[in-house]
């Protein structure tokens, strides 16, 4: 799959069955993130992978995460702001995204995770000070799941059109020259 359609048919995935990754998988993923781009070429990020179930779980406490429970990985995405202060959380979300569309070539599901307790997961990752917790990313194969929310969430909130979003040499202005 080229990766204009893997962006087109990538979408947020909440609900997973119970096969693991296989390993050769996941390392073609995190390879992906390796080799994303970054201010400088710091490279400030470090990726935890967290597949123990225990800690899945408790990664599942927050607000809007409870399906990490059921995926069978979970990626903690860190960025190093003593490394790259003003451009860690940029590179760190470059690297994920990629890490996205590989995993979406894979036909696995994905889904962003912004809602997370820095503190408890920083303890219970031992991550050390100077990294802050940028993102979490489910990684799973797809459960199909009725997700009525969802659908209405799409039918109601439509993806913008390109000139609702775009302006060509000052804003407000669509024509291309």
């Amino acid at each position: 799959m080229d990766v204009f359609e893997a962006i087109k048919i990538r979408k947020s995935v909440r609900a997973y069955d119970s096969r693991p990754i296989p390993n050769e998988i996941l390392l073609r993923i995190l390879e992906a993130g390796r080799l994303a781009p970054s201010a400088g070429n710091i490279q400030p990020w470090h990726f935890v992978v967290v597949s123990d179930g225990e800690k899945r779980k408790r990664l599942a406490q927050a607000r809007y995460a409870k399906f990490l429970a059921e995926s069978p990985v979970v990626i903690v995405g860190c960025g190093d702001q003593k490394a790259s202060p003003q451009w860690y959380m940029v590179d760190v979300t470059i690297a994920l995204e990629n890490m996205v569309l590989t995993a979406t070539n894979e036909d696995l599901g994905t889904c962003w995770i912004g809602s997370f307790n820095e503190d408890e997961i920083r303890e219970m990752l031992k991550i050390p000070e100077k990294f802050r917790v940028v993102a979490l990313l489910a990684i799973g194969y797809s459960r199909k799941k009725f997700d009525l929310a969802g659908k209405l969430l799409h039918f109601v909130r439509r993806r913008k059109k390109l000139k609702k979003i775009v302006s060509f040499e000052e804003f407000g202005k669509f024509t291309a020259t």
